[in-house]
């Protein structure tokens, strides 16, 4: 698929735009001021493929804490500002690598100044971000509800003041919980800048609903060449946000990382416990980061024809297994060693590709 060209913005030591691979975000939910807390999730999630994190900036103390945080962050850490911009000033005195504030929403002019000269003189870049449900009071009674143009229209408020500034190191977002909104926003941004976009959908709900969400909604953008950096955003814990991330760019062919499950749907066909081999094969697979396909299969019809693709793997039939690689069948084995077998071939393939 062809990306959209946009220009480069540099946060910290990873680059959003320009052609780059799409980067992966989330955010902390500890209380940013608890740096231990806030630390040992953020390395939880770069373990994971995390590249950029976020953490909420609500108080000066919170701010303060982002000094030792910036410093032991295995990844460049962005500060979440709302409306207090002494909180932005103090987050880039802490050395954070990039701001995510709305330069409308955190004072007078000479604030907004303030903010941006210090940002400008530390190279650090600022994220716009539109939320369907914060739109300005004028423009909702202009529209009657949030619209794609509303939102447009409010993301271009904010880029307006960084631009008279002669600020343009700028990354934009424009999200909603409705991902038809949500994708007619991103549109009308894209063909309207070359400023790199932040694409996610917003309060996208618990883990089954939001991750169907996300990958409508991320997944139509990603696959129109809309997106240069992604967050899941999912109600608990952060951490399926980075798998559900990599998830839809692997499905979309833009980046590869960790091992791919291919597994059939069940049908009267199968005569192994299928779903409880692909959960199994799925939790051994997850301290895996190398790029495998994997096949677990019902039975041989849909076996190593239909996976012949797949680097390794399994197709069930009575009490036993076939074992392929590359559509090969290596061999059959006991249904009960099928796992196990399974894995055997896996670290074969990785090793052989190390000393390859």
């Amino acid at each position: 698929m062809e990306r959209r060209k946009t220009r480069e913005v540099q946060v910290g030591s990873v680059t959003i735009g320009g052609g780059h691979p799409v980067v992966v975000q989330s955010m902390t939910n500890t209380k940013t001021e608890d740096a231990a807390a806030t630390l040992a999730q953020i390395r939880d999630l770069q373990e994971l493929g995390c590249e950029v994190i976020r953490c909420a900036v609500p108080t000066m103390e919170a701010a303060e804490a982002l000094s030792v945080i910036t410093k032991e962050s295995p990844i460049p850490v962005i500060a979440d500002i709302h409306f207090d911009y002494r909180l932005a000033l103090a987050a880039i005195d802490a050395g954070v690598s990039a701001l995510r504030l709305n330069p409308g929403n955190i004072g007078g002019r000479d604030r907004v100044e303030a903010v941006v000269k210090k940002a400008k003189e530390r190279r650090i870049p600022i994220r716009i971000g539109v939320n369907a449900g914060s739109l300005p009071k004028d423009l909702l009674e202009a529209y009657g509800h949030p619209t794609a143009h509303a939102m447009a229209e409010a993301a271009w408020r904010h880029i307006r003041i960084l631009e008279e500034m002669d600020f343009h190191d700028i990354v934009i977002s424009l999200k909603a919980h409705d991902v038809p909104l949500t994708v007619e926003a991103y549109r009308k941004m894209a063909a309207a800048c070359d400023y790199p976009l932040h694409v996610g959908i917003t309060e996208a709900g618990t883990y089954h609903m939001g991750i169907v969400k996300s990958a409508v909604g991320i997944g139509t953008l990603l696959a129109e060449g809309i997106g240069d950096t992604v967050r899941v955003s999912l109600t608990g814990d952060p951490r399926p946000e980075v798998v559900t991330a990599y998830e839809i760019l692997k499905s979309l062919g833009l980046r590869t990382y960790g091992p791919t499950l291919v597994s059939c749907p069940t049908c009267g066909r199968t005569c192994v416990p299928l779903e409880k081999l692909a959960l199994e094969v799925e939790k051994r697979l997850s301290g895996l980061r190398d790029p495998l396909t994997i096949a677990v299969m019902g039975c041989a019809v849909n076996g190593p024809g239909e996976a012949r693709e797949a680097d390794v793997g399994i197709a069930g039939g009575k009490g036993e297994g076939l074992l392929f690689r590359k559509g090969e069948i290596l061999r059959r084995v006991p249904e009960d060693e099928l796992v196990d077998q399974l894995f055997v071939e896996i670290h074969k393939i990785i090793e052989e590709r190390k000393n390859s």
